[in-house]
């Protein structure tokens, strides 16, 4: 019997069959480690075979994975050796952020973009929390706006307070495999309760101490769209490492960066110091974004030096 996982806790994982039953299943422990660098080897969108060991109570065993189209992974926050895969087999990518509610760390933005990048899964970047916004704010979101839909990248502001963006939010939804992510606090469950209220997803302010937010999602789990299409809700990102990469994977996956790389003097050129970057010509005509430049430069510090990064960080 085949299904998709839809719910995993890390040692339990919900499958949805074809004829819609969930079953939850365990682990072999054979399965379990074929792959030792990761720390899930089965993520929620994941299609697997299952076999069933108790009919009345709905449980199962997964036997055999399915290739997966695409997947989108981090580096594990706790084992900076090993990988967590966070959804595979998406089409479309959501990442939540806000302004100033919480304040925006603009370096998480494009950190999000590297675990995307690899499979070129499409990316809207949504803006939260309109409502708050002041002037300077919304001049914030004009200039990062900017940046990013040159580059390919579709941007949106939301409102759950007046809607705005809202029912284009249920287009691009709409009959798609999407990943829901963002920082804690910027109103990700919020906006999946007004695009289908029933879900009521808990959701929480945030923190009048910190102003940072709380974790309202301790798993990741897809969830069916009336409007057709499945979401696949996901807890709010803290850290967002990538020393476990080399330099060059970071070259490659700012995608402006390699496009402007084939007219470098040097083909292996990491767009540093070295003589005739197209590059670095390229941000000095404003071709490409300083800002940008200057996370992709803080990414390899953070290589070179094996840093974590999290999200109270200056970038």
């Amino acid at each position: 019997m085949t299904g998709v996982v839809i719910r995993s806790t890390g040692s339990w994982y919900e499958v949805k069959v074809e004829n819609g039953t969930i079953i939850k299943c365990r682990l072999t422990g054979k399965f379990r480690q074929k792959d030792r660098k990761l720390t899930n080897p089965i993520a929620v969108g994941d299609y697997v075979k299952i076999l069933i060991a108790d009919n009345e109570e709905n449980i199962g065993t997964i036997k055999e994975i399915e290739n997966r189209k695409n997947y989108v992974v981090r580096q594990s926050p706790r084992k900076k050796h090993q990988l967590h895969i966070i959804a595979s087999n998406i089409d479309r990518a959501i990442l939540i952020t806000s302004i100033n509610h919480p304040k925006i760390k603009q370096g998480f933005i494009d950190r999000f973009l590297m675990m995307t990048a690899p499979y070129n899964i499409p990316v809207t970047i949504v803006f939260n929390k309109s409502d708050l916004y002041d002037e300077k704010d919304h001049g914030i979101y004009d200039f990062l706006a900017s940046i990013y839909n040159k580059i390919g990248y579709q941007t949106l502001l939301t409102s759950i307070v007046t809607n705005q963006g809202i029912e284009d939010l249920k287009t691009i939804l709409k009959d798609k495999t999407t990943l829901l992510s963002g920082q804690s606090g910027v109103g990700k469950s919020s906006i999946i309760n007004a695009i289908q209220p029933d879900f009521e997803l808990r959701t929480e302010i945030l923190s009048d101490f910190t102003g940072k937010g709380q974790h309202t999602t301790t798993f990741a789990e897809m969830f069916d769209l009336d409007i057709g299409g499945q979401i696949i809700d996901t807890p709010g990102i803290k850290t967002l490492s990538y020393n476990h990469l080399e330099e060059m994977d970071v070259a490659h996956n700012f995608k402006e960066f390699f496009e402007y790389s084939t007219n470098c003097k040097y083909s292996n050129c990491m767009h540093r110091n070295e003589p005739k970057c197209a590059v670095k010509n390229a941000i000095e005509t404003g071709e490409i974004s300083e800002l940008r430049y200057q996370n992709y430069l803080a990414i390899l510090d953070e290589i070179e030096n094996q840093n974590y990064w999290e999200i109270n960080s200056d970038y």
